[in-house]
């Protein structure tokens, strides 16, 4: 190998902003990330959700019949979709 064209290969550490610090090697400095396995839904089996302008509300209440109206149709055989 060449000497002196490869970067510094040091110590850094990730910072969740749940607080979890991850300490690795790298050759940046320090990270810092809004997400990491300590607190993300995949991980942990919980479901947050972050509504903002009450986005989850809206929808629910657009979609709240969707089903009921397809087993309708179903039922009464009519089919609006061709």
């Amino acid at each position: 190998m060449k000497k002196d064209i490869h970067p510094d290969y040091k110590r850094m550490k990730i910072t969740c902003l749940c607080g979890n610090v991850i300490e690795t090697s790298s050759t940046q400095q320090d990270l810092h990330v809004e997400i990491c396995s300590r607190c993300h839904p995949f991980f942990t089996g919980k479901q947050k959700l972050i509504d903002t302008a009450g986005r989850v509300e809206r929808f629910q209440r657009k979609y709240a019949d969707y089903k009921g109206k397809k087993k309708a149709e179903k039922d009464t055989g009519t089919d609006t979709e061709k």
